[in-house]
């Protein structure tokens, strides 16, 4: 007959250093990527959206000398003011990606802003972005 096994050994809890806390101000909420996902989701998404809609004043004859300033600036300050209060990325970070975010969305067709704003939302792991982890 089969001897009756020995009992596992007890398991031994891991204990864990506490959590540090949260800053108060500025009111930091880190993106659910991976800190090596240089922009915030919602920064792609303003930029597919906002590159999209000025492309149907394109079509309604609008003067680009009127289209290409307000995308940029809708861009930029959306792009800016995501970064830094849902990105935590520092005031200099955050004029920089809303530069070069603002500037793609100024190009006056949807050809750059579209695929830029689709790879950067897919490299972000197209997640909620509201949502944690």
């Amino acid at each position: 007959m089969n001897s009756p096994e020995p009992p596992p050994p007890p398991l031994e809890p891991e204990v864990l250093p506490p959590e540090l806390p949260a800053r108060s101000w500025p009111a930091v909420s880190r993106a659910p990527t991976d800190s090596a996902v240089p922009f915030h989701p919602w920064s792609a998404v303003l930029l597919l959206v906002a590159d999209n809609l000025w492309t149907l004043a394109e079509f309604a004859v609008v003067s680009w000398l009127l289209t290409v300033p307000l995308s940029f600036l809708v861009v930029f300050t959306g792009t800016f003011q995501i970064q830094r209060c849902q990105g935590g990325d520092s005031v200099g970070r955050a004029l920089a990606k809303a530069l070069l975010l603002g500037a793609i969305a100024a190009v006056p067709f949807s050809v750059t802003g579209t695929p830029v704003g689709l790879a950067l939302l897919a490299w972000a792991g197209i997640r909620h972005p509201w949502k944690k982890g």
